[in-house]
Parts: C-alpha cells; structure tokens; sequence
C-alpha cells in the first residue's frame, strides 16, 4: 500500500502519523509527554515515556487508517536535538533525559570557551561553544552527578533512543551528533578529538547514519510491544526542526521557515556552510543543503506557562465563548495597541539559546503599570517573540543569508493575532501553510526515500498547501522599530549588570 509511518518526539507531546505515497495522510495521534524544571533554568524528561506513548500510539494509527501493520514498508523518527539520552551496559536509563532547552551548564561552557581555541572549534565543528553542546552535558554530570557518569555506556538522543528500542541497535543520527558537538562537519564523521573534550570513551558515541538510510528492523520484541510487524525497516531519523522545514518545503535559499512550537525557530536553506557562533549549523534532509537556523529556549511552552500560571481564572469566559484559552487570551489582546502600551516582556525564561547563548538569562517584565491589564501582558508575550525573531533575522542577514520568503508553521501559526503581530514586527509578509502536521511528516517522508518507496526529495509538499499569507501593516512599522530597539537595550542592560555583579 506505500504506506510508511513517522513518529515525533517533541518536547511537549509524541506525535504519529501514517502516510501513503504519494499524497495522502491515512491517520494522525499523539499522547502528552510532561517537561520538567526541577531547577531553575533546568528542563527534563522521561525516555520511558516516550516509548510508552510510542506503544500506544502505533494501535490507534494502524486502526484509524484501516490497514495492517505489514503494510508499513519503512519508519522514520524525529524527535527534538540535542536532548541527551545515556543507557548503561544493559540499556538501562541512567537518569532523567537532559533536554535541549535546559541551561544548567553554564559554568561548563565557560570551561570550555577558556580550554579551546573557539574559532577554530567552529571551522571544525560547524557550530559554537555553547550551551546547546553535548559535550558541556556531559562535564555537567561529570562534576555533579560522578556515579551516573562511571556507568554511561551510550550516549546518543531522543530519537535515537526511539530507534533503538524498535530495533535494538544503537546509532546517532548526523545532525543529533553535529549539534552536540561531536562531529566534523565538513568531513562528515564522528571526531575523536572532538568526543575527548566530553571526557567519554569514544565507545560510548555509537555508529553515525544519515536521516534516510536504514539502520535496522523492527524487532520481535518491539513488535509484540507496539503492534508493528517484526522486519520493518527503521531509517536514521531526524531532528525535528529539520524535519519541519523540510517537508514545509524550505529547500530553497532565502526560504525561511518560522516555527511556532514548544520553542519558536527560525531555519533556512543554503547551499553553503557559514558556521558562525550565533546560530546553530545543520545538515539539510536533501543532499548538498546545509539548514542554518535558531531556537528560542521557549515558545509555546512560555505561553503554555503564562496561561497556567496567570490566567486560569479566564477558562470560564473562554468556554463560554467556545474558545481555548490561548484563543480567549488573543480576543483580549486584540483590543490592546501595538507595543501593548508601553508593556514589554523579554521572554528568556530558561535563559536563552541563540542568538544570545545565555543561559543566565532570565524572563523580564518591564513598562507594567496600574493602568495595564492581561491584554497587555499577553500581546506583550506575542510581541516578545516577534522581536526574537527579527533579532534572528538580523543575523542571518549579516551572515549573508538573504531572507526571501517566510513561512510559517506549527500550534502557534493558528494564531492570527500572532502572526500578524510577527509580519508586522518584521516588515514582512508571512505566508501560513496548511495541511503541514509538523516534524512527523518530514520523518515519514525519510521513510519513504530510504525503503524505495520514492526518489523525490520535493515529496513532503504535495501534503502541506499555502494558507492566508499575512501583511504588514506598514502603520505599526514606527512602534515595533522603537519596540525592537528597546528589546535588544533592555536584555544588554540587564546582562552588563549581572557581569558587573558577578552574577
């Protein structure tokens, strides 16, 4: 039947779907997965409930799209990078995952700024010394938790971990292992000196695959767990936000994809390599394209908190109306004025990824007075994210990466108040897309490149169609300028102090 099945393991939910080649969506399902921040700036998760999602997952997309599991010729998994998975020698957790927004090891990044010559670190390893590295991961254990790392016998990612369960081998994905800092980019290959800063054995690194080549099969085991049938192939996998532009049809340069998930990125495609230690370096899914981008520590999970946290006295008038909540809060907002009268919020709630690398960093709320209310507060919180954004723009631009078109996509894209408030804070149209169910279609298309089910690496576009195409109101050009200016100061401001404190 060309049917092949993608599995994203995102940060705030584990999503499915099953696809028949060419063009045709059979049946989607999620389950929820529980981040937590046990400390400040810290954000964690259970691998064992990303499988058990997986396992319940599998039944309800196999029965919603009326086929057999024998019918699925190929697997692909996706998942967000680099999280940090370590199995002992018996394949047994050894802790909670280590999740890609958390900023624990700022001390070990300092460490390792002052041991390595970073310039040459970035020429050779496609991206900078930061807080997103593997390699400061790893030290951070080292010093804190010395029991956990004698036992570390694999270390490799979220869906890595997904693959091997499924399929009992262990490998790590190309862009897990090249934002991790583990590779050489441009030879392609794990690198030893590169794995040694993280003060592992080189054994612990398990095999490098590209997103599209199989590296195994289902086992007896996974299949009496999951419903799938034993022999099915499992191809490399994908990290997520590679996958989601990929298959929003980011193949071509000054394309920009504009991500609205539980972190808000910003990716585009390009034919060169310029690493530079603002944003993050990737490989491109299509063959001879590298995918610079950027991730916000926070996204939909900073709206998810602000609505826990401040605005739950709000879902009686929400159902009332027959909205969400999030949608309730955009109604309210409407009627509060660009640059929300003067409330500003600076949204680095887990410290802050690129293009800053703080991991420091922390949420701030400034211009609030009596007069200011929820509306102001949560178009701020829009707003805060669209300047995240054209501070992401900005460096692209002086990287020599032109911006030609913007797309959007994900949960937050189905916010019309924020999208244009996004169009508007850019100066730039922002066409949404439709039919695109996010990362799992990138990684099932993965899946049909690597069983020979097709060769056509412009698949993925023939499930996602554009949408309304947001434009800016050239009337709030003057408001979000001065907004934009005053974003950047305030965090400068506040950072300077904080050095001059010793904090």
């Amino acid at each position: 039947m060309n049917c092949v099945l993608g599995l994203d393991i995102g940060t705030t939910s584990t999503i499915g779907i099953l696809i028949q080649v060419p063009d045709r969506v059979l049946s989607v399902a999620s389950r929820p997965v529980t981040l937590r921040s046990p400390q400040p700036g810290w954000a964690e998760e259970d691998p064992a409930d990303w499988w058990a999602n997986v396992r319940s997952i599998v039944p309800e997309l196999l029965d919603g799209a009326g086929i057999a599991a024998s019918d699925i010729a190929g697997i692909g998994v996706t998942g967000m990078l680099p999280a940090v998975v370590l199995l002992d020698r018996d394949g047994a957790l050894l802790r909670p995952s280590i999740q890609q927004s958390d900023g624990r090891c700022g001390d070990e990044v300092a460490q390792l700024q002052a041991e390595v010559d970073e310039t040459a670190f970035i020429a050779r390893a496609g991206n900078g010394i930061n807080q997103q590295l593997v390699t400061a991961k790893l030290r951070w254990i080292e010093r804190y938790e010395p029991d956990v790392f004698a036992r570390i016998a694999t270390v490799f990612g979220s869906y890595d971990y997904i693959n091997w369960r499924l399929t009992g081998v262990r490998a790590v994905e190309q862009n897990w292992a090249l934002e991790a800092g583990f590779v050489d980019l441009m030879a392609r290959r794990l690198d030893d000196d590169l794995i040694a800063l993280a003060h592992v054995p080189r054994d612990v690194l398990p095999p490098l695959v590209a997103s599209h080549v199989p590296i195994g099969r289902v086992s007896e085991a996974a299949a009496g767990e999951t419903g799938l049938a034993p022999g099915t192939p499992v191809m490399g996998g994908a990290a997520d936000h590679i996958a989601s532009a990929y298959a929003a049809g980011v193949t071509a340069t000054g394309d920009v994809l504009l991500k609205f998930g539980g972190s808000v990125d910003i990716l585009t495609a390009t034919n060169k390599a310029v690493p530079d230690p603002r944003l993050y370096l990737d490989y491109h899914l299509a063959p001879g394209l590298f995918m610079p981008n950027g991730c916000m520590a926070t996204g939909g999970s900073g709206l998810n908190w602000f609505v826990d946290t401040f605005a739950k006295g709000e879902a009686g008038a929400a159902g009332a109306a027959g909205r969400s909540l999030h949608a309730h809060l955009d109604d309210l907002a409407a009627a509060a004025p660009p640059g929300a009268d003067g409330v500003q919020i600076i949204p680095y709630f887990l410290g802050e990824k690129t293009p800053i690398h703080d991991p420091a960093a922390r949420g701030i709320v400034t211009g609030l007075s009596l007069n200011h209310g929820l509306p102001h507060l949560w178009r701020a919180l829009l707003e805060a994210y669209g300047y995240g954004l054209r501070h992401h723009v900005d460096v692209l631009t002086d990287m020599g990466h032109g911006t030609r078109r913007f797309l959007a996509s994900d949960g937050g894209s189905t916010s019309r108040l924020w999208m244009q408030i996004v169009a508007d804070i850019l100066q730039a149209p922002v066409q949404l897309l439709t039919g695109h169910p996010g990362s799992c279609l990138g990684a099932a298309w993965m899946a049909a490149i690597g069983s020979g089910l097709t060769d056509d690496w412009q698949g993925p576009r023939a499930f996602v169609a554009d949408g309304p195409r947001i434009l800016p109101n050239a009337d709030n050009r003057e408001v979000y300028d001065v907004g934009y200016a005053r974003f950047r100061a305030t965090y400068r401001a506040l950072a300077a102090v904080d050095q001059g404190s010793g904090a």
